[in-house]
């Protein structure tokens, strides 16, 4: 027991968190979002599953973009912060063609690095789940056909004013 309490002690003292000045408490939010971001840097992935997704940008539609507070980012992303360590799980959408666990494990490293160079938590584990594969052309063109959708109801309320 007492074992424990001076690791714990030796992890608290070596933790730019935790200083003799006061401590750092990083929200779970925060780092929700980090890890988010992080694992949206390697190429070929989307966070979520295809469901939160088709969600996600159901939202977006509606509100115009932006679904407030950058709630896209930490989609698919549960964290547990204590005060100096940090888990993620991720549940994410990865191209068709990719090795998944060349890209588990890209997304593993740069969730690592980010959420410890940024937020200063040691991180124990990133757990990953992959539910869904994605077609990038098919993405790309139904992109287009939102954007040419929204050109044309821009210049129809332009008409009628």
């Amino acid at each position: 027991m007492s074992e424990e309490r001076t690791q714990q002690q030796r992890q608290q003292q070596d933790s730019p968190l935790q200083t003799e000045r006061g401590g750092t408490k990083i929200e779970d939010s925060v780092v929700s979002k980090i890890a988010g971001i992080a694992a949206q840097e390697v190429d070929g992935v989307r966070m979520g599953g295809g469901t939160s997704q088709a969600i996600g940008g159901l939202l977006s539609s509606v509100t115009g973009g932006s679904t407030g507070g950058g709630s896209s980012q930490s989609r698919g992303v549960s964290v547990e912060v204590g005060e100096v360590e940090a888990a993620v799980d991720v549940t994410l959408t990865v191209a068709y063609g990719r090795s998944i666990p060349q890209v588990a494990e890209a997304v593993r490293r740069n969730i690592i690095n980010r959420v410890e160079n940024l937020v200063g938590l040691n991180v124990t584990e990133v757990n990953i789940a992959v539910n869904d594969v994605f077609f990038p052309e098919q993405e790309q063109q139904q992109q287009e056909q939102q954007q040419l959708e929204q050109q044309r109801q821009s210049e129809q309320e332009q008409r009628v004013r």
